[in-house]
């Protein structure tokens, strides 16, 4: 998904052209005076990022691994020697 730039006069004297762009391609950067100043993007593209997102034990539920079974050995050897 490549962002495209458009100089903000642009962005206003095309404005429609700009919003289904969006829509169609992806987030759109207007720049002033050739400086990253505002995006637009599509609503479902704004509804996706602005979503609510599920907490950490929530997720780990409903984790594909949820009952796997894991063999995890833990390392014994000694530290190494460090020099203060």
């Amino acid at each position: 998904m490549a962002v495209t730039d458009w100089q903000l006069q642009e962005a206003k004297a095309r404005l429609s052209e700009l919003l289904k762009t969006a829509q169609r391609s992806g987030p759109q950067q207007i720049t002033v005076r050739g400086k990253p100043a505002a995006v637009v993007l599509s609503r479902s593209e704004y509804d996706r990022l602005t979503a609510a997102k599920p907490r950490f034990v929530e997720f780990i539920r409903r984790s594909p691994l949820k009952g796997a079974r894991l063999k995890l050995a833990r390392d014994r050897s000694p530290a190494r020697a460090v020099e203060l």
